[in-house]
């Protein structure tokens, strides 16, 4: 069964509801998890692979296209073991001031 492309969020425009951020690492970067960075995001491996280890010791890779919540994983750090940059789009709902 054809999925169809890739989610992407690189070139395209997004409500003013919404910010975005575009993190690229370098092979073999390490990215320690904290839960306030990742509140309320959406985030789309737009190029490379991530590896993402848990609070436990578990890890699982994601590849392009793939979208994560992971504000909802018990999360230690997000890796790049591969011999390519890792790119990805992050995307969060704007926060009102107040």
């Amino acid at each position: 069964m054809d999925d169809g492309p890739p989610v992407s969020f690189i070139g395209r425009p997004l409500s003013r509801a919404f910010e975005t951020r575009l993190i690229e690492m370098a092979p073999g970067a390490v990215l320690p998890y904290d839960t306030t960075e990742w509140h309320d995001a959406l985030v789309v491996v737009e190029a490379g692979a991530i590896e993402v280890e848990g609070a436990l010791g578990t890890r699982r890779t994601f590849g392009p296209g793939d979208v994560l919540c992971l504000e909802r994983f018990p999360c230690r750090l997000l890796r790049n073991r591969g011999a390519d940059p890792a790119v990805l789009s992050v995307v969060w709902r704007r926060r009102k001031p107040g």
